[in-house]
């Protein structure tokens, strides 16, 4: 499935990879979500099969955009940015991203520059306090320097004026949650707590 709505937003699932395996994201447990929802890509879409899915939603009616799916959609930056720019010429519609913040990393650039005009939210998986919590949960393909890569990519979106939400799902301490708040305070982004029980694969 490619494209799949939830409440007023439409979310387009663009590839099944991704730079992480969390111990706690539902790809590791369910073929999707909802009833019938199965976000298992037989193959990866390309942009002119998301804009035809896309035509089918009539994605006009609803309230926002999101790449979101069972990977991580920066492993596909330039197909996601082909996609965004025809949402915006098309439907005029919010664009937001949920990413793990690996996509400076996975595409040898630094894309935050060319996301501008085309996403409006970059919501970004924080998921620890540190290096190494981040890794035991995350099991990074980069290690530890996975922490680091995705703290400077939110540092880049907030440079370039994009609105970033620095995001943990509750699977740690209250005491962890509140190092992670500190840590979207001191960078001056948006924080939230996404709850495991219906939780978002990104």
């Amino acid at each position: 499935m490619i494209c799949y709505a939830i409440g007023d937003s439409l979310y387009l699932n663009v590839t099944n990879r991704c730079t992480n395996r969390c111990s706690f994201c539902i790809r590791a447990t369910k073929h999707g979500i909802g009833d019938g929802m199965d976000l298992w890509l037989k193959q990866e879409p390309t942009a002119a099969e998301i804009i035809a899915d896309l035509e089918k939603w009539n994605a006009g009616q609803y309230a926002e955009a999101v790449f979101c799916g069972y990977g991580e959609p920066f492993l596909r930056a330039d197909v996601c940015m082909e996609v965004a720019r025809y949402i915006k010429e098309r439907w005029h519609l919010p664009v937001r991203v949920n990413t793990n913040g690996h996509g400076n990393r996975a595409c040898g650039r630094d894309i935050t520059p060319e996301l501008v005009g085309l996403f409006d939210t970059v919501s970004i998986s924080l998921n620890a306090k540190d290096r190494a919590q981040y890794e035991a949960l995350c099991a990074c393909d980069f290690g530890e320097a996975g922490f680091d890569e995705m703290l400077d990519f939110a540092k880049k979106c907030k440079q370039v004026g994009l609105s970033v939400v620095l995001s943990v799902v509750d699977v740690i301490s209250p005491a962890d949650i509140e190092a992670c708040r500190q840590i979207a305070a001191d960078m001056g982004v948006t924080f939230r707590v996404r709850h495991m029980q219906g939780n978002e694969p990104a």
